[in-house]
């Protein structure tokens, strides 16, 4: 897949559990988020994942959202019932964290 020019990439981690299959895999728990830097829309999303369908699943969960949407994290907590939940949030919230420094770092050098 091809991103358009007005696309940033940002990506956001956290520690899962130590028994969790990600931790064995990858030491820890990654989630890729690709935002249109002019709205804030979520255009594509990956995560660290030992089984494809979850990382299909998040990508669901978050594509075609605004990155900083307060209810992702709600639904990730309804929806997402693997052992790496926890992880996701914080993820999730580290690439949001990302995302944040990446605004008012290009607010100020206007």
């Amino acid at each position: 897949m091809t991103y358009h020019k007005d696309t940033i990439y940002i990506i956001g981690d956290a520690k899962s559990s130590q028994k969790n299959p990600i931790t064995l895999r990858f030491n820890q728990f990654f989630i890729g988020v690709v935002v249109d830097r002019a709205s804030g829309r979520i255009v594509d999303a990956e995560c660290s994942a030992t089984i494809a369908l979850t990382a299909h699943f998040v990508c669901s969960l978050l594509t075609g959202r605004l990155i900083d949407d307060p209810s992702i994290v709600s639904d990730i907590e309804q929806r997402y019932f693997g052992s790496s939940q926890k992880a996701l949030i914080v993820a999730f919230g580290d690439a949001l964290k990302k995302y944040k420094q990446y605004r008012s770092q290009t607010a100020l050098s206007k």
